[in-house]
């Protein structure tokens, strides 16, 4: 079937082929605009497989501008380079000794096959499962057996009960292991901010001890922008111990090529004047792109794409965002706590001050401060600094305004 516009015989927009992949960590078709995120990373890589020091790097940004993504693609890199990798995702309510055993239990796995001694292989492995043990909820055996390991543990060595003490145990066994191959051990952590307290202490000093032998194992974190200020208020060495990188919307060349590149993949193109629409409409934040294109693609009816497209596509693109993306996490709020938002939202979409919000309300700060610290809890809002809030979520704050009262 041949798709017509004006005189020109074009493509149809088949929505099988469409290029577009709004999804939660998803890679785009195009990773557009995280060239300087990647060559920074491949950096860390080179300098501690050579046995330079070199800091853990943690990434910092909103929601929806590829955080999990680009750690997903730094994991790719550090097995592309044959090391050993884990990953894991924070819950603000579970200690770190249960997912860091099943990470590093997995990077070892990884590495296991082309270690020549067995013998110390087994031996980690016997290690990490006494680590696991001591886990409260392993009492039962679940950790233990979950993680599948056969060797029996080993006594006297991160198995102390002392989380500090045990991770620092286990993170120079494992960068040992790594060293007998000439490779690296890349743990891989997101929702970074998520970890408890007492954990984030003890894995920023594991990290420390870490770095002061340039063990060749590295900790890449994830997370909201006040990250940082958690493992500053846990550690004060964290400012030096990490390299920050800030991930925030692609600038318009970045934005135009996550949407022409694979569209001309398949053969499709975009007018100007659409690019120009689709950005106004996505801001530069990576999932809106992905969204815009995707639910732009299917109505089209050929090639180029137009403005009129966009036009059309834009409230429905809106429309699935209000129920997938804010709608989900706005669901999740109390009656309370969507009052404070919505006041939030009516002070603008910038950080405000706490006190404001109390004002707008007509409430004592006090008497608000439960909803507001069960929104931070929830990862709905931050802290940018102290005495300001501001919403994780770009654009939440149009959306609430939406929403009736």
């Amino acid at each position: 079937m041949e798709c017509a516009r004006s005189t020109h015989i074009l493509l149809c927009m088949d929505p099988v082929r469409n290029p577009y992949a709004p999804g939660a960590g998803q890679r785009p078709p195009e990773l557009a605009g995280r060239d300087r995120e990647i060559g920074q990373f491949e950096v860390v890589l080179e300098r501690v497989a050579r046995g330079r020091p070199e800091r853990s790097m943690v990434l910092t940004g909103l929601r929806g501008v590829g955080k999990t993504v680009l750690l997903n693609s730094f994991r790719s890199m550090a097995m592309q380079r044959l090391w050993g990798t884990g990953k894991l995702e924070a819950r603000p309510d579970q200690s770190i000794r249960r997912p860091v055993a099943s990470a590093l239990h997995m990077a070892v796995r990884e590495l296991a096959p082309r270690h020549r001694a067995p013998d110390r292989i087994d031996h980690f492995l016997g290690v990490l499962k006494a680590f696991a043990a001591r886990d409260a909820k392993a009492a039962k055996g679940s950790i233990v057996s979950q993680l599948g390991i056969d060797a029996p543990a080993v006594r006297g060595r991160a198995d102390s009960g002392d989380l500090e003490v045990d991770l620092t145990e286990l993170f120079a066994d494992a960068a040992s292991v790594a060293a007998d191959l000439g490779v690296g051990i890349a743990l891989f952590v997101d929702e970074m901010q998520d970890i408890p307290a007492p954990d984030i202490s003890a894995l920023c000093a594991a990290c420390h001890e870490l770095s002061q032998s340039n063990g060749p194992l590295i900790v890449v974190g994830a997370g909201l922008p006040h990250l940082p200020s958690v493992l500053s208020a846990s550690k004060s060495y964290s400012e030096r111990l990490f390299r920050y990188v800030a991930i925030d919307r692609l600038d318009r060349e970045s934005a135009d090529i996550a949407l022409l590149a694979p569209a001309r993949r398949e053969g499709a193109d975009f007018e100007p004047d659409a690019l120009d629409a689709l950005y106004a409409a996505a801001d530069g934040y990576p999932y809106f792109v992905q969204a815009y294109g995707k639910v732009t693609w299917d109505v089209a009816a050929a090639s180029p794409v137009t403005a009129h497209d966009v036009s059309v596509a834009g409230p429905v693109a809106a429309g699935e965002l209000a129920i997938g993306f804010f709608g989900s996490r706005y669901e999740r709020a109390t009656p309370a706590e969507r009052e404070y938002m919505r006041a939030m939202a009516t002070l603008g979409d910038e950080p405000v001050p706490t006190a404001q919000v109390a004002e707008e309300l007509g409430r004592r700060p006090s008497s608000v401060s439960p909803a507001r610290d069960n929104l931070i809890k929830k990862g709905l809002i931050y802290s940018s600094e102290r005495g300001l809030i501001a919403f994780t979520v770009p654009h939440f704050g149009r959306f609430l305004r939406t929403q009736p009262g």
